[in-house]
This record gives structure tokens, C-alpha cells and sequence, in this order.
């Protein structure tokens, strides 16, 4: 992922992304595109990874990865990413 891209999500993670969750275990990222968190943090979803229907990208701590569906929470439904044109 570039500045410019990191930029964006960064930025769409301050506005609430699509929702939110809470880790329910600890997970150590194990690739340099995975999230790693800690049980209890509270993570923003940014988006759901396409063409996988339980990989998430999130935003926790000032970093941005992926995460499995099965470690965390979700608080509620998550909302539909809406595209804009720039």
C-alpha cells in the first residue's frame, strides 16, 4: 500500500469507516498486510476484502491491515462502502 492510499484509508478510518468491532483474542500479524491487535481493542472496518468473504480491512491504532471475521466482534450491521469519483 502506498502514502497516498494509506492517506485515504487513514482518513476514512477518522470518519468511522463502514463500522466498527472489538477484538476478541489477540492476533500477531503473521504477512505485512495483516492487522495486528490486541483482545478488547476497538477496531474501525474499513472495508470488506474482495473475494473474501470473512477478510476484513481495518484500522486500529494508526495501522492498517487485515483482519479474520472470526476474531472479532462487529457492533452491528456494518454499512455500504459508497465510491466517489474525484
Amino acid at each position: 500500500m502506498d502514502a497516498s492510499e494509506l492517506g485515504r484509508w487513514t482518513r476514512f478510518a477518522a470518519k468511522g469507516g463502514i463500522g466498527k468491532c472489538t477484538a476478541l483474542q489477540d492476533c500477531i500479524a503473521e504477512q505485512a498486510e495483516d492487522l495486528m491487535f490486541m483482545k478488547d481493542d476497538e477496531i474501525t472496518v474499513l472495508m470488506q476484502v474482495p473475494g473474501k468473504a470473512d477478510t476484513y480491512l481495518g484500522y486500529c491504532e494508526g495501522v492498517v491491515g487485515n483482519l479474520v471475521a472470526d476474531a472479532v466482534r462487529f457492533h452491528g450491521r456494518l454499512k455500504k462502502p459508497v465510491l466517489t469519483k474525484r
